[in-house]
This record gives structure tokens, C-alpha cells and sequence, in this order.
């Protein structure tokens, strides 16, 4: 199946990233998934900080991750995404191939809402932003 992704950014497992049995720890693909997010979004244009100072935030309201094979230390990635606007949610459908063969180690669904000085947000004020890379 081909998905649509809208960006994508290679990265590298790090050592203390691992756990006894010598694959990444399930907590970390969490981060792996964000900084994905993060880099997409500074490539927009998006500016956090300046949303923050202006009272609005983009948060995490559910995460769904599934895993299919493992990575280990010094395994390159590539981690995907492709985001759709779902009422007033954004959703980031985010996946995570193992560079060397391909394959698929994890998939995950990430719904995030606007905080607008402490209130929800339909987040309309964002969609131009967004718009070129809606699927």
C-alpha cells in the first residue's frame, strides 16, 4: 500500500537508547515519532515557541503505536509521516522503516488538538499553514 507521506527524516539509534535485550525501548520510539512531528512542522514554518508566547499550543490528546519488527543500536531510520485534519484534530499517521531492509518496525496514529489560552481550539486558524500538505 502507498501512502501518502509529506515528509520524512532519517535518524539513528543510539546506544543508551536500548534496553537489556538490546533493542530500542517501546519509550523511545515516542520520541522518535515526535522529533519527526517537530522537524515537519519548523519546516512549515510553524514556530512553537512563538504559538506558546501567543497562548496557543499544539498537544498530544492520543497516541496509538504498533510494532512490528525491532530496532537496534546503530540501525538507521527513516521515519514518515503524512498528516489529515479530522474535525477539530489534527492526525499525524507516522511510520518508522529500518533503513538497511525496508521493513516496517513500528506504525502509529498520533491525534493532536489546539489549546487556545487554555481552551480548545477548532484550530481553523492553522489550516492555511497546513493545507499543502493535507491528505
Amino acid at each position: 500500500m502507498n501512502k501518502p507521506y509529506r515528509y520524512e527524516l532519517t535518524l539513528k539509534v543510539r546506544d543508551y537508547e536500548c534496553d537489556l535485550q538490546g533493542i530500542v525501548n517501546n519509550a523511545n520510539y515516542q520520541h522518535y515519532l515526535e522529533h519527526t512531528r517537530h522537524e515537519f512542522l519548523a519546516s512549515t514554518g510553524a514556530n512553537f515557541a512563538a504559538w506558546h508566547a501567543r497562548g496557543i499550543d499544539s498537544v498530544v490528546s492520543a497516541i496509538s503505536m504498533r510494532f512490528k519488527q525491532s530496532l537496534k543500536s546503530g540501525d538507521e531510520f527513516v521515519s514518515k509521516l503524512y498528516v489529515r485534519r479530522e474535525r477539530i484534530k489534527y492526525v499525524f499517521y507516522q511510520d518508522i522503516y529500518r533503513k538497511s531492509d525496508g521493513k516496517l518496525a513500528v506504525t502509529a496514529v498520533v491525534e493532536t488538538v489546539f489549546v487556545i489560552d487554555g481552551r480548545l481550539s477548532d484550530g481553523r486558524e492553522f489550516d492555511a499553514l497546513f493545507a499543502p500538505y493535507l491528505s
